[in-house]
């Protein structure tokens, strides 16, 4: 019989969530469902090919039926009919006992793009889960002595486990690296699925980075199996997918078939919708995309896929949940700060008056913004009741591209922010504050892959000059440059910057497109011990 082999490093309390009745439950789960998950990993890059040769995506024909058969999705629990301000952030102890006090409706522990994965964070991470729900979760800050505690009304907890292409390098099987996904989902529902039942609450989740109504068949096969397992009622594990891929917005129908006894809704994942968009299309002329900051989800692409979430959401009794306000506050600056929280309040509005059932935060001071907004457009728990059978989406619609300048400046910011992130991730930090704004990964994704495209178009810049490698090296240099001068030469020579500039500089200048940025990232941090 088989058995999972550990090769991270033994910390404080690690024994209890790595137990040897957990880990023979992640075993069952490697052994059923890693096969599929590989196979499906696969059809991507079988799909992608298709995509480069100058197949556009689109809604699929033999899946028609679905999209037209008069269905919904099982009855939504009690806990997550009001959600209209969610925040999200890493899983480190001090961040969840911040996030469950917030005042946000749900807080969205995120073992994925907000949390870099190093084994520590990953096991710590889940012992925080395990303490949350046996009630212990508490925190002193050695430095200030300042003691945490959960509030008597905490947000409703979900968490994100990584996406299907993630491993999990330190917990092998039969000599393979389990899947990142089936690690943090298995331990998480093994130590508390009958915990948040026992309180009247839902294990709830998010899950990311799909990119068809397949792959959320085998999540549904997983939970369906992992209730069996632990002896709960089918249909007891509930999720929100993140529509965060661009083959995914065109099977929303067929994804929330797929897990209609367990799925609650969809989410709009923007930063990592772009990422897809640039992804999918980049070798496709048609589809070079301008700088990221006039991509806006007012127009084009964005808008048609928002809207036509909510439409197909609403249809079958689900709930569409909004994107996410990355602003932080900007500390001595009251003027700096109003033009942020505008920018913020606009962005709510636009998703409160479309029909957005809620929306995403990544700072606690911008959970009363967002709430004001939603309180004052969605006086109701939520707007399953608003259709929106005036909105017809084409595969056009999906496909329209932003229009805007390409800018040095835009070049300048994709590796400023993309470089800066990818030092701070192999340092261990997932969610990293850069310019006023709370990054995670899908903004170093979006950097990488739009430098890629232009580079690989030799995008002319709106002063006439050719994105070239020579001047993206160039390019590179100067940023560096800036970057140690700004934050001063001794925290740069200690950081992992020369790494940094390496992997970024590898991605940009591929011949084709990396599919993930965190794969080759994740490689260093495992070589290194982390």
């Amino acid at each position: 019989m088989s058995s999972a082999q550990i090769h991270g490093k033994t910390g404080s309390r690690y024994e209890e969530v790595l137990s040897p009745a957990a880990l023979a439950f992640l075993v069952d789960l490697h052994q059923r469902f890693n096969p599929t998950r590989k196979a499906l990993l696969e059809a991507r890059m079988v799909r992608q090919k298709r995509f480069d040769a100058g197949e556009l995506p689109d809604f699929l024909a033999e899946t028609k039926h679905i999209r037209e058969g008069d269905w919904t999705v099982a009855p939504i629990p009690a806990d997550l009919l009001d959600r209209r301000v969610e925040i999200t952030g890493p899983v480190d102890r001090k961040m969840i006992i911040n996030a469950l006090n917030s005042g946000a409706k749900v807080f969205m522990a995120d073992f994925e793009d907000a949390s870099s994965p190093t084994w520590a964070n990953m096991v710590e991470g889940q012992l925080n889960m395990r303490d949350r729900w046996s009630g212990s979760l508490d925190f002193t800050d050695e430095k200030t002595g300042k003691s945490y505690a959960i509030s008597a009304k905490p947000a409703t907890l979900l968490i994100r486990p990584r996406g299907w292409h993630l491993p999990e390098a330190h917990v092998t099987v039969d000599g393979e690296a389990m899947s990142g996904s089936l690690f943090d989902f298995g331990l998480y529902v093994f130590h508390n699925a009958k915990a948040i039942m026992a309180k009247g609450a839902t294990p709830g989740f998010y899950l990311p980075k799909m990119e068809s109504h397949k792959e959320a068949a085998l999540w549904d096969a997983v939970f369906s199996h992992a209730e069996k397992v632990l002896g709960v009622t089918h249909g007891t594990f509930k999720a929100t997918i993140l529509i965060e891929t661009l083959p995914a917005a065109f099977e929303m129908d067929e994804i929330l078939y797929e897990l209609k006894d367990h799925i609650v809704g969809l989410n709009c994942g923007r930063w990592d919708y772009i990422f897809s968009f640039i992804k999918r299309l980049g070798r496709n002329p048609a589809f070079v995309t301008p700088d990221r900051g006039v991509m806006t989800m007012a127009t084009n692409f964005l808008a048609a896929y928002s809207l036509l979430l909510i439409r197909t959401c609403h249809r079958r009794k689900a709930f569409a949940m909004g994107g996410m306000a990355a602003q932080i506050p900007i500390k001595g600056s009251a003027e700096a700060n109003e033009v942020a929280f505008a920018k913020v309040r606009a962005d709510k509005e636009r998703e409160a008056s479309n029909g957005h059932d809620g929306t995403w935060v990544a700072h606690p001071d911008m959970v009363v913004l967002a709430n004001e907004v939603f309180d004052r457009l969605m006086p109701s728990q939520n707007q399953l009741n608003k259709l929106c059978e005036d909105v017809h989406i084409t595969q056009a619609d999906m496909l329209s591209v932003h229009p805007g300048a390409r800018t040095e400046a835009g070049l300048r910011e994709d590796i400023r922010i993309g470089v800066q992130y990818i030092e701070a991730w192999l340092r261990g930090r997932g969610a990293v504050p850069l310019y006023n704004l709370m990054e995670d990964a899908a903004t170093a994704e979006i950097s990488r892959a739009q430098i890629w495209q232009w580079l690989h178009h030799s995008t002319e810049l709106d002063d006439g000059r050719k994105v070239t490698p020579d001047l993206f090296r160039a390019t590179l240099a100067d940023e560096m440059e800036k970057v140690r001068a700004a934050i001063g030469a001794e925290i740069y020579d200690k950081g992992r910057f020369p790494e940094a500039i390496e992997l970024f500089s590898d991605m940009s200048l591929a011949t084709d497109c990396p599919e993930f940025l965190t794969l080759p990232a994740y490689e260093l941090l495992v070589r290194t011990g982390a």
